[in-house]
């Protein structure tokens, strides 16, 4: 694990962990069973190959 070699000023570590924003994820629409759900763009393999399944 990288360990900094000094300590990091107060400002600069705010001005860091501004930069970062969470997003919603890209829903799809998927066909499973007859029935379309909507499901994050990252997990449609996953559904379609019925490692997770729906739920409702």
């Amino acid at each position: 694990m990288a360990v900094p070699k000094r300590k990091m000023s107060r400002s600069n570590t705010r001005h860091r962990r501004a930069q970062w924003k969470a997003t919603t994820p890209q829903l799809v629409a998927v066909t499973i069973d007859g029935s379309v759900h909507r499901v994050p763009q990252h997990l449609v393999k996953a559904y379609e190959r019925g490692f997770i399944l729906p739920e409702g």
